[in-house]
């Protein structure tokens, strides 16, 4: 608590308004969602039920084209379908908003917790992408989304009704580019007065990118920053 209220106080005597939030799995275990690391519990350590070369193989795009059924499996229990509800910390996050001290949340969550919460869209870059739309892998029509959805709550895979090949929702897997959203804000680390790094052990390519475009801008123009606490 002591460090939640430094943070608080610090937030008021600077008077803080452009801040941006990185958010990684670790938010959203307290909405019962596993993350993806964590030794014995994290997701990638309860896969053996799929029997996967390997488990990062379910988000793999060369091993989704030739088997899409232990990720459409897998998406059963990862779909925002309602069964999760966000916690205090997406609340937390939403109120730097409705206080107008939120610049922008990066998210590399796919739960869409966040829209939940009521983050509005245009402070939101979902950086891995969201299960609200989805893409024929073949002829690259939109699905609709009660089509995804009724597939992945039946645990089927999803068929383009245009050409009958396999739909992906738009989640961002191992192999594919970050969504144009991704980089439409390069400004934001330009602007931010104060970095919330949240839920995220930093593993993951795109919290990296984002902290290293923020401290080169520092180094370059106030030398290399001073970290006073690691949250």
């Amino acid at each position: 608590m002591q460090l939640i209220a430094r943070v608080v106080n610090y937030i008021k005597e600077k008077d803080v308004k452009r801040i941006v939030v990185l958010a990684g799995a670790g938010i959203s275990t307290a909405s019962g969602i596993p993350d993806f690391r964590t030794p014995g519990s994290g997701l990638y350590d309860n896969l053996a039920r799929f029997d996967l070369p390997w488990p990062e193989a379910v988000f793999d795009l060369e091993y989704f084209y030739s088997n899409p059924k232990p990720f459409y499996a897998l998406a059963k229990e990862l779909y925002p379908s309602g069964h999760y509800r966000p916690n205090l910390v997406h609340y937390f996050i939403r109120l730097l908003n409705e206080r107008s001290r939120l610049l922008r949340v990066y998210t590399q969550n796919i739960d869409s917790l966040e829209r939940m919460a009521g983050i509005p869209e245009e402070k939101l870059v979902e950086a891995h992408g969201t299960f609200l739309t989805s893409t024929c892998t073949v002829c690259r029509e939109k699905a609709p989304q009660n089509l995804v959805q009724d597939a992945i709550i039946r645990g089927v895979v999803a068929k383009c009704p245009k050409c009958n090949n396999v739909v992906k929702p738009d989640i961002v897997f191992f192999g594919e580019n970050l969504p144009e959203r991704f980089w439409q804000h390069k400004s934001d680390m330009m602007q931010t007065d104060l970095v919330f790094v949240m839920g995220t052990s930093l593993e993951v390519s795109t919290s990296r990118l984002l902290l290293q475009r923020l401290f080169g801008l520092l180094s370059r123009e106030t030398g290399p920053p001073e970290i006073g606490a690691i949250l």
